[in-house]
């Protein structure tokens, strides 16, 4: 991989923090009164800017987070291209489900979200005497980041805050888990502000449509963690709490990839100040992108996973208009033949190290791609730059190892034609999921939800409609949606496919539930003989 960039850009990141964890959740002294233990914050507001900014940074890059969560799916891998993204196996192992507990990732997640979750419980702590907001949103970040450890890891380490710093902190499972992470939620519901679609900034922080998705979420999945099939009771209150959603005004909206960018919408239920351009620069070829310092060629995604959408397998391209063309739905983008200037880019400067526009497409690069002035490009060898749907080695066979620069279908959600490098906006909740939870939630309950499926896809452009819609149908739909947004592991998990056979899949960990969950760390092991490893690990 391009180490210069990554290394510059996961700096970066990684200042946004704001926050070290220790393994053990130890209470560290930051702007705490500390004299026997911990006694409370001095200003609980800047510790919950600070929560907001460690969020911000857990969430734009490419690894940790958002590593776990796509590139042990079928819509991410890295494969090794000469020298580039080796890394000593450390992206290869997540897509073939061949990871250990020691992997950089999985201990990295495991501390930070847990020390989130500390943090919050410090604002939450009634000798830091926490205003109403700061209630809402200590309670909504600690609810997330304890269902992000439940869902990755299985099981949650919580210290109480009132107990001396040397205690060793519990560790929550199954139904008391969900059980402390729900009662989180609802004292979200309670002091956070109600927010109206298309709030802008309002969006940025905690609010009750936020609250409600994220318990929408949790009771959604709550079969996973408790054991069971989804209950009906579960399912009826996800349909009423997407409902109340609703009634604030968030709704599906036009233009697909507009909803990336952070003008108003109604979509966006929660988002983060989280810089974008790790997600632009991380598939792009280095002659690809008109960014300063060119893309890192790594991050690709399977064909199968390409032709969940509409259009043809190997013809990807824009019209003369810039609109999708040759069948291919909205939600695929496209690749265009001649380059956009900026001059109608509000968000695009020659400040970012662009020069004149951009020659790079939205959604889904295959085939050959242009310069702005739509010469075809080449790749550094002098060989027409062309995204394949193969990965082949020197030899033509097929190989997660010595790629050539061209091997993999790119994806651009957050475009660099928008001017991604100054944009930090990501979405973490937006209403086309909340949309069609509700939908699966209306099918897990014994009733056809094939006319909410069909609103999503017409809205998106599709050219067919479903028929009767199946359990596939809606994971397939929740791919097209919402890929590259942190859902994709989460969504197999919950649909029986996350151990389903795919390329470089090893055989080992194929049909093998005991991957659902990510190992312990073993310094977490040692640090709180509380926890146990995970099964299989």
């Amino acid at each position: 991989m391009k180490n210069n960039h990554f290394k510059i850009l996961t700096l970066s990141i990684l200042s946004l923090v704001g926050v070290s964890s220790c393994t053990d959740l130890e209470i560290e002294e930051t702007d705490s009164i500390i004299s026997d233990g911990f006694q409370g914050l001095a200003d609980p507001s800047s510790t919950v800017t600070n929560l907001y900014g460690s969020l911000a940074g857990q969430y734009a890059g490419q690894d940790n987070y958002f590593a776990l969560q796509e590139v042990t799916s079928d819509e991410h891998l890295i494969p090794t291209r000469g020298g580039d993204w080796g890394d000593n196996g450390l992206w290869r192992v997540l897509h073939t489900h061949d990871w250990n507990g020691q992997h950089a990732f999985i201990t990295n997640v495991f501390q930070l979200w847990n020390g989130n979750q500390l943090q919050a419980s410090q604002v939450l702590d009634s000798r830091s005497n926490p205003s109403a907001t700061n209630i809402g949103d200590a309670s909504f970040i600690r609810a997330y980041s304890m269902w992000v450890i439940l869902d990755n890891y299985g099981q949650v380490p919580f210290r109480d805050t009132s107990l001396p710093s040397t205690s060793v902190p519990e560790v929550l499972t199954g139904q008391a888990a969900v059980d402390f992470i729900l009662a989180d939620i609802e004292t979200a519901i309670a002091n956070a502000p109600a927010t109206q679609a298309a709030s802008g900034e309002a969006n940025l922080r905690a609010s009750k449509a936020a609250a409600r998705y994220l318990k929408a979420k949790v009771l959604l999945n709550k079969h996973i963690y408790v054991g069971g099939e989804p209950n009906g009771a579960d399912m009826a209150e996800v349909i009423s709490l997407v409902d109340a959603i609703t009634a604030d005004g968030y709704a599906l909206q036009e233009g697909y990839f507009d909803l990336f960018l952070p003008d108003a919408d109604t979509e966006t239920i929660w988002a983060l100040e989280a810089n974008t351009i790790n997600k632009v620069v991380m598939g792009l070829h280095y002659n690809n992108t008109s960014i300063q310092g060119g893309g890192w060629n790594g991050f690709s995604t399977l064909a199968e996973f390409y032709d969940l959408f509409e259009g043809d397998a190997e013809f990807n391209e824009l019209d003369a208009n810039q609109e999708p063309a040759n069948g291919q739905e909205e939600r695929r983008g496209g690749v265009p033949t001649i380059g956009v200037p900026f001059d109608n880019q509000p968000y695009a400067s020659e400040l970012d190290g662009y020069v004149n526009g951009s020659n790079v497409g939205y959604g889904f690069l295959i085939n050959q791609q242009y310069a702005l002035d739509g010469t075809p490009l080449k790749d550094r060898q002098g060989a027409p730059l062309t995204f394949k749907r193969e990965f082949k080695d020197g030899t033509g066979a097929v190989n997660f190892i010595n790629n050539d620069e061209t091997t993999g279908i790119r994806i651009q959600k957050y475009a660099a034609r928008n001017g991604e490098a100054s944009i930090s906006h990501q979405i973490v909740f937006r209403y086309a999921d909340a949309h069609l939870m509700k939908a699966e939630a209306i099918f897990r309950s014994g009733g056809d939800p094939t006319s909410m499926i069909n609103d999503l896809r017409t809205i998106r452009n599709t050219e067919e409609l479903l028929g009767t819609v199946t359990a596939q149908d809606i994971l397939d739909e929740r791919g097209r949606e919402l890929y590259q947004e942190a859902w994709r592991r989460n969504d197999l998990i919950r649909f029986g496919q996350f151990g389903r056979d795919w390329l470089f899949k090893a055989p080992g960990t194929v049909d093998n539930d005991d991957y659902n969950v990510f190992p312990i760390p073993p310094a977490q092991l040692l640090a709180n003989p509380n926890l146990v490893q995970n099964p299989g690990y």
